[in-house]
């Protein structure tokens, strides 16, 4: 699961506009606007989510699973 707020914690760590997540992940940016504005999980298809996780991992960012303190990002070791 990932939710908008991962994605907007997310773009911010790497300082990514809307735009450069859409051409790295290759959805839309109307749905990338789109779904960072509803809070909670994300509410798309399967391959879209994916593709949206695929290019933030690529760029450095860990997804921070539910242990309790909420879901979260934060930037790989480098």
């Amino acid at each position: 699961m990932m939710t908008s707020e991962q994605v907007r914690a997310a773009r911010a760590l790497l300082r990514w506009e809307q735009r450069e997540l859409a051409e790295a992940s290759t959805v839309s940016l109307p749905s990338i606007q789109r779904l960072e504005t509803k809070p909670g999980p994300l509410a798309a298809q399967a391959r879209t989510i994916a593709a949206i996780r695929s290019a933030l991992e690529a760029a450095g960012v860990e997804f921070i699973e539910e242990n309790g303190g909420g879901p979260g990002v934060r930037l790989r070791k480098r």
